[in-house]
């Protein structure tokens, strides 16, 4: 499985973005799609996360209510939608993907500079 997100840059605070990760291999054994973000000088953080059914997805407390994780039915493209950013989420963002095997996979990794 090979991952490349895209997206990222600068916006101001208050503003959305949204990235979007590309899913390329062997797509149907991925079993959970999730972005991570690691700011500065701090540990990589769990954002958001859907599994396969799609159904109940897990955001961390400090994105909930603010962004959106999504994936297409083919599990081709997952993205997340970031709305009223402030500051916090200034960041270099991860898209990740775990297949059934309990096998991580990792996106290059994409900046997110929110301006206050």
């Amino acid at each position: 499985v090979q991952l490349q997100a895209c997206g990222g840059g600068l916006v101001q605070g208050g503003g959305s973005l949204r990235l979007s990760c590309a899913v390329r291999g062997s797509r149907n054994s991925i079993d959970i799609w999730a972005w991570y973000r690691q700011a500065a000088g701090k540990q990589r953080e769990l954002v958001a996360r859907i599994n396969r059914g799609g159904d109940s997805p897990d955001y961390a407390d400090f994105v909930k209510g603010r962004f959106i994780i999504s994936r297409d039915n083919a599990a081709t493209i997952f993205s997340l939608e970031m709305n009223s950013l402030n500051s916090d989420d200034t960041a270099v963002y991860y898209c990740h993907t775990q297949d059934r095997w309990f096998k991580d996979y990792w996106g290059q990794g994409t900046l997110v500079t929110v301006s206050s």
